[in-house]
C-alpha cells in the first residue's frame, strides 16, 4: 500500500525565479515565504511546514494591523470580529491569511492566486481577491493585491503585506535605513492610535535622512509619504554586504515599519518589517484611510522589492 501524500501544512509551493531573483509562494495566504537574490535572502523566510512566523510575508486582507476590540461600525450597523489577538483584546490582519488560496496561473516567472472570502459574523460581505507576485531580473518582485466587491452591499476594505526584509546581518542594528515618512502615529501598549499623526522631526523614529538603526525600537505607523515621479514611497535597507529597496505603490499612504523587539529571541531583531497599508491600525473604527467598495468595485495596490550586493 502506497503511503499517503503529506502536505506540508503551508500547502502547495510555487516558486517563481527570474535572474537572479527566486521566490516562493505558499497556498497559505499567498504568503510570500521565501525571496533571494543570487543566493541570499532578501527576506526573512521559514520552513514550508512552519506557520509564517510573526507574520512573516502574509497578506493582510480585509484589513491591516488592529482593530481595537474587534468592534465597529460600518453604515449604520455595529459588528463584532473574533479577537486573533487575545492577549491584546483585538482583531488583528484580516481574515484570509490561515485560508487556502487557487492558483489561477503559474509560469516561470509569475504566480497568480485568487480566494474568495465568504461572509461571516463580524464581517458579513464578499470579496473576491487576486494576488500576483512576478519576478523581473533587473526590477526584483512586484507584488499586486485586487479586490473585488463580489457581494451585494458596501464592504469596508483596506490591504496591507508583512516582508521582512534584511540585508545580510545578524541583526538589523548593523543596517542603514532610510524612510521617506514625514509623520508618525501615536500609539498605546495595545497597537490602538490614540490621537494624530505628529511630525516625525525630532523622534527616534525620523529616517528621512539615511542612518544606522542602532538601538532604536520601531513598531510605528508611518505616513506623509514622499513620492518619486512614478508615485512610488521608497525605503532602503543597507548593510555593507547589500541593499535591499523597498517601494509602496498609489494607495498605501502608510507604512508600518518594526524591528521585532517583541519576538522570539532567534527572531528578536534578526529583520525589519516594512509594511505597506492602505490605512492606519484602527481603520474600521476611526474611519482613516478606510475604503469602501460598493458592490462589482475593483481596487488595485502594488508594491515591491529590489536587491544589490555590495
Amino acid at each position: 500500500m502506497a503511503e499517503p501524500t503529506l502536505i506540508p501544512i503551508t500547502g502547495s509551493q510555487y516558486e517563481i525565479s527570474a535572474g537572479d531573483y527566486r521566490a516562493v509562494v505558499t497556498e497559505l495566504g499567498a504568503g510570500l515565504r521565501e525571496l533571494y537574490y543570487r543566493g541570499e535572502r532578501v527576506v526573512a523566510g521559514y520552513e514550508p511546514d512552519e506557520v509564517p512566523p510573526a507574520g512573516a510575508g502574509q497578506l493582510l486582507l480585509p484589513w491591516p494591523n488592529r482593530v481595537d476590540g474587534g468592534r465597529y461600525t460600518f453604515a449604520g450597523a455595529s459588528y463584532q470580529l473574533d479577537l486573533s489577538e487575545p492577549a491584546r483584546g483585538n482583531a488583528i490582519h484580516g481574515l484570509t491569511r490561515w485560508t487556502g488560496w487557487s492558483a489561477a496561473a503559474h509560469a516561470a516567472d509569475v504566480v497568480q492566486l485568487s480566494h474568495v472570502l465568504h461572509g461571516r459574523p463580524g464581517y458579513p460581505f464578499c470579496l473576491e481577491f487576486t494576488a500576483r507576485f512576478r519576478l523581473d531580473a533587473g526590477t526584483g518582485l512586484e507584488a499586486t493585491v485586487i479586490a473585488r466587491n463580489a457581494g451585494s452591499r458596501a464592504a469596508p476594505f483596506g490591504t496591507g503585506c508583512h516582508p521582512y526584509l534584511t540585508a545580510g546581518t545578524p541583526v538589523v542594528d548593523d543596517c542603514e535605513l532610510s524612510l521617506p515618512a514625514a509623520q508618525w502615529l501615536p500609539a498605546d501598549e495595545r497597537g490602538i492610535p490614540q490621537g494624530k499623526p505628529e511630525d516625525i522631526g525630532g523622534t527616534p523614529y525620523d529616517f528621512r535622512e539615511s542612518r544606522p538603526i542602532g538601538s532604536t525600537q520601531l513598531d510605528h505607523a508611518l505616513t506623509g509619504l514622499a513620492r518619486d515621479s512614478a508615485g512610488r514611497a521608497r525605503a532602503r535597507l543597507a548593510s555593507d554586504r547589500a541593499e535591499i529597496s523597498f517601494w509602496a505603490g498609489e494607495g498605501y499612504d502608510w507604512l508600518q515599519v518594526f524591528t521585532g523587539d517583541g519576538l522570539e529571541p532567534a527572531r528578536r531583531r534578526r529583520a525589519l518589517a516594512i509594511e505597506p497599508m492602505t490605512c492606519p491600525p484602527n481603520a474600521f473604527v476611526t474611519g482613516t484611510g478606510l475604503l469602501t467598495l460598493e458592490p462589482g468595485e475593483s481596487v488595485a495596490r502594488s508594491w515591491g522589492l529590489q536587491a544589490r550586493h555590495l
